[in-house]
């Protein structure tokens, strides 16, 4: 007879048993699914609201900029260096922006803070956290380019509101104290404090002229990608080519290290509960398989007195795990398939727990708890399980195929 045949039958005399540790196994890839896709979701999540609230998933900056942000240092040629990069298929959009500190006052406070320069020609709610965050007036026009968009946080420690003026001091390219005057022509609302208290957005050509920039002149290009992944590699490209030898080119890791940090450390800790979840379900696995060759011991015996090797009684073991493992995986398809798109489509609102947003390392996220499966991601899930239950079925093999015939035949 077959092996597998004979696998299949084996597996199919004790049902119940069959179908619990089968589905132990389809419960483990709705977990891994679970926790796998929250994490993908929720990194790339972080990673593109940290981008759009400035530097970009790479960044274009003058040498030493990212260590030591300064006026002083900035791109020349912004524009020529943008049309390169607009030009890369990875690239979704190149924004130039002015990045600096200022100090705030209205007739009634002052206080310190952070400033964006944007065109508004580039930026859009896409790209932009802060045009999506809007909650009261709108952003600077045409019409209005002396206008300043505050964070309300800052706006109520200055006790303003739309259509106030506000004076802000700053100091140039060659290190001199200016100051200048705008009118609040909107506010936003991130609900992050620490975003909200301190960061106000100016027109980009009026920080130009300020901080006596050349129209050609900014603090750093924000390239967003449409795959945060291929940061890594596009910031080594660009790297070793000529046009950006002189040019500090960072991958959202370096710019934002807080972020990654903390990235990494929760990634450590869903890995450590990943692993627990395939120990259980690998034990599971073992305890079966082993159980079932200790209750079959007699019968082994007597297959192998008719002249079965040692080796396909082995892989008559393995098989059998084989076949378990298949099986799971094909109930954990079919069970986690529903959750899985009920869950990217519209997930669970959280926000009754967290408000109507929550902030992870200075970046503001969605409160919704949503999962997302990326391609590798989903191949990792079912070779990792799949080689796991194989795995946990070698040593009931390696039993199997030391069983004794003369020993065993004793017993009948």
């Amino acid at each position: 007879m077959n092996l597998n045949t004979l696998a299949g039958r084996n597996l199919w005399r004790h049902k119940r048993r069959t179908l619990i540790t089968a589905s132990s196994i389809a419960f483990g890839v709705l977990l891994a699914v679970t926790f796998t896709g929250a994490g993908d979701y929720f990194y790339t999540r972080m990673i593109d609201a940290g981008a759009n609230m400035g530097m970009g998933h790479i960044t274009l900056a003058a040498p030493d900029y990212n260590r030591a942000p300064s006026s002083k240092k900035y791109l020349k040629q912004a524009s020529v260096l943008r049309q390169k990069m607009i030009q890369l298929n990875e690239v979704k959009a190149v924004l130039a922006r002015i990045h600096g500190q200022a100090m705030f006052a209205s007739a009634r406070n002052s206080v310190g803070g952070m400033f964006i320069a944007i065109d508004t020609q580039q930026e859009n709610t896409n790209n932009n956290l802060f045009l999506k965050a809007m909650i009261a007036g709108g952003m600077f026009t045409e019409d209005s380019k002396k206008g300043i968009v505050l964070g309300v946080d800052l706006a109520r420690k200055l006790k303003l509101d739309v259509g106030k003026k506000v004076v802000y001091t700053t100091t140039d390219k060659n290190g001199d104290i200016v100051s200048a005057i705008a009118r609040v022509s909107g506010l936003f609302q991130t609900g992050a404090i620490e975003i909200d208290g301190v960061m106000a957005i100016l027109p980009l050509e009026i920080a130009q002229q300020i901080l006596g920039y050349q129209p050609d002149q900014v603090s750093v290009l924000s390239v967003t990608l449409y795959d945060q992944r291929n940061s890594y590699l596009l910031r080594d490209q660009l790297q070793k080519m000529a046009a950006f030898k002189n040019i500090e080119v960072l991958n959202w890791q370096q710019t934002q290290p807080d972020l990654a940090g903390m990235i990494a450390v929760d990634k450590s800790s869903n890995y450590i509960s990943q692993l627990l979840i395939a120990m259980l379900v690998a034990a599971g696995i073992l305890n079966t398989m082993l159980m079932s060759v200790l209750e079959r011991k007699r019968e082994f015996g007597v297959m192998m007195a008719l002249g079965m090797s040692p080796r396909n009684l082995s892989l008559l073991v393995i098989l059998e795990s084989f076949w378990l493992a298949l099986l799971g995986l094909i109930i954990g398809v079919i069970v986690t398939t529903p959750w899985y798109i009920f869950m990217t489509n519209t997930g669970i609102d959280l926000s009754a727990a967290y408000g109507e947003g929550f902030s992870f390392g200075g970046v503001l996220l969605d409160p919704v708890f949503k999962i997302r499966l990326f391609k590798e991601s989903i191949v990792a899930i079912l070779i990792g399980l799949f080689g796991l239950a194989l795995l946990a079925g070698a040593y009931p093999a390696w039993r199997a195929g030391r069983v004794a015939p003369v020993e065993s035949l004793k017993a009948l």
